[in-house]
């Protein structure tokens, strides 16, 4: 049986010909090439210490040592999990806030939605960092639809905060339910992000 491996996310396929398309990634069969078995490596244990000495590594000065510092210490997929989690908090606080006419819970929202906005920038950042160096900006399926959650999360998180700012009793006017919804929005743009995120990072 041929091995085939996608070339931009290293996903391994067994069988005479390569898929169709990659079921991670998506790209078309053209990017799979054809490898042996025998070049896949084995899992190691954590702590056994190899036998042969390491070739050394081409040695990488100023930015780009800290950016694939960034890549190998996995910098976006940490970060991300700031919005990620936030995110849904910031979202039942403002409802709550809503339905039980709470300001004290609409500012622990907008506490809340503020070290989102900050952490975005970072996470944008090393996530387009990720798709540059890792995954050779392809622009599959897959990548374009985390492209566009990832910019409706921020376009929608910045509406909210500016909202929230010029108007603190945004929840108690007519248009409060239409600030709800772009936040429940801005949640599911997040989900979407992570869900293909996590398909990349674990391939299954």
């Amino acid at each position: 049986m041929k091995v085939w491996q996608c070339s931009v996310c290293k996903y391994i396929h067994r069988g005479e010909k390569p898929p169709e398309k990659c079921p991670i990634c998506n790209v078309s069969a053209r990017k799979f090439k054809e490898i042996d078995e025998a070049s896949i490596p084995e899992k190691k244990p954590k702590r056994e210490k190899p036998t042969t000495k390491p070739e050394p590594a081409i040695q990488e000065s100023g930015l780009e040592r800290i950016y694939s510092l960034l890549i190998k210490h996995h910098a976006h997929p940490v970060s991300v999990h700031t919005p990620n989690g936030i995110l849904p908090v910031v979202v039942l606080l403002w409802i709550a806030a809503l339905v039980f006419s709470y300001d004290i819970l609409s500012k622990a929202a907008f506490i809340n939605l503020i070290f989102v906005v900050i952490a975005l920038p970072f996470v944008i950042f090393t996530g387009v960092l990720e798709w540059k160096k890792k995954y050779n900006s392809a622009l599959t399926k897959v990548f374009k639809l985390k492209i566009l959650a990832a910019t409706i999360t921020c376009v929608l998180c910045l509406i909210s905060f500016i909202w929230y700012l010029i108007n603190p009793d945004i929840l108690s006017s007519p248009n409060a339910w239409i600030f709800i919804l772009i936040n429940i929005i801005t949640v599911a743009a997040v989900g979407v992000a992570g869900h293909l995120g996590g398909k990349l990072v674990f391939k299954d």
